[in-house]
């Protein structure tokens, strides 16, 4: 988004009413949670291909970890 036109939309955010500013904020704060969860279960996918190729591995020794960790 241009600049110009940033600052134009959030000119017009500043006329609106309270309850429309409210419904914008609760619209942004909807769609950054819905960017969060798609960013994690890409994630999610990743490791799943990662660990099917050996490239990564889950563990709960705590010695095996500090090894792990140490490469």
């Amino acid at each position: 988004m241009q600049t110009t036109r940033f600052d134009d939309l959030v000119e017009k955010i500043k006329s609106l009413s309270s309850e429309e500013k409210e419904e914008i904020k609760f619209l942004i704060e909807r769609y950054l949670i819905e960017e969060r969860r798609e960013e994690i279960y890409q994630n999610y996918k990743e490791s799943l291909k990662e660990l099917n190729k050996r490239k990564i591995e889950f563990g709960n020794n705590i010695n095996r970890l500090k090894q792990m960790i140490e490469k």
